[in-house]
């Protein structure tokens, strides 16, 4: 019975076959996390021993201590956000303007941008990173937080330009007419009205913009050579990897460390991450 006396209806096998799979999906998705950080609390006999249990009896700080103790490591902390936050805004405004152009101008060679947009996704990163350690070269930065933030905006730009052709063709023509007969400019329509409805669009790309430029490894080993303080925190991970015997408990615990910014990123965007994945504008 339910709060108005009448009976509660039967969860139908399909919602009750559909949540638990929901369920196993999560706890499949959620165990190398979780083994991380058991790995992390493990102390040093229970992680190089042949029996791997799925829990611990002796939890302990060590590995963390170990990762916070280093000396750079606040240091590669720093610049991975410098680098994370610089991508996310510049690609972002970037797409937003690039999408609004090729969604309501019409120009020469628009359709062959779009299909060039897809072509640059089709690319793998790998082959391009030589060219572009010698680009670095040659304009000089290397070793430069430059190195790495400019060719991660280049590499999110066309997803983001993608995404956010839908919510800026959503919108409505007759909402831009409207606001110009009140006397809006352009560039007040753009800023005041289109940019807050395409926000969650924004949200959406700006997720796998951070994610992919806080996590990556290729681009800060390749530009990245001899001045050590301009490293990012996948570069912390190597000097726990020594030949003959890996710390495997300060592996662990940087990784748990790296992980939390990109949770608390999720957290603080959730609701908007949601409608922009879902669509939110609709005409």
């Amino acid at each position: 019975m339910n709060s108005t006396g009448s009976p509660r209806r039967p969860r139908q096998p399909r919602r009750l076959v559909a949540e638990a799979s929901a369920l196993l999906i999560a706890a499949v998705v959620a165990f190398p996390l979780y083994w991380m950080v058991l790995s992390a609390l493990r102390p040093a006999g229970e992680i190089e021993s042949a029996e791997s249990r799925p829990w611990t009896l002796a939890p302990t700080l060590d590995s963390f201590r170990r990762v916070l103790g280093q000396q750079e490591f606040g240091r590669y902390f720093l610049n991975s956000l410098v680098v994370a936050c610089a991508v996310v805004i510049a690609s972002g405004l970037i797409a937003f303007l690039a999408a609004t152009a090729v969604t309501r101008f019409r120009f020469r060679f628009r359709t062959t941008l779009l299909i060039m947009f897809l072509i640059a996704q089709a690319v793998p990163v790998e082959a391009l990173t030589i060219p572009l350690f010698f680009l670095m070269r040659d304009t000089g930065q290397l070793n430069t937080l430059g190195a790495l933030i400019l060719p991660h905006i280049a590499f999110s730009l066309p997803f983001a330009i993608w995404m956010l052709r839908g919510f800026v063709k959503a919108v409505p023509e007759s909402l831009e007419e409207a606001a110009q007969l009140d006397g809006a400019s352009r560039s007040r329509f753009l800023w005041r009205i289109l940019f807050p409805l395409v926000l969650p669009g924004l949200v959406a790309t700006s997720v796998f913009s951070f994610i992919s430029t806080w996590n990556d490894f290729l681009f800060a080993k390749s530009f990245i050579i001899s001045d050590t303080s301009r490293s990012t925190l996948p570069m912390a991970l190597l000097v726990y990897f020594e030949p003959e015997e890996p710390d495997w408990g300060g592996v662990m615990a940087a990784s748990t460390v790296m992980t939390i910014p990109v949770l608390v990123f999720f957290v603080l965007v959730q609701r908007r991450l949601v409608s922009g994945l879902g669509g939110a504008v609709k005409e």
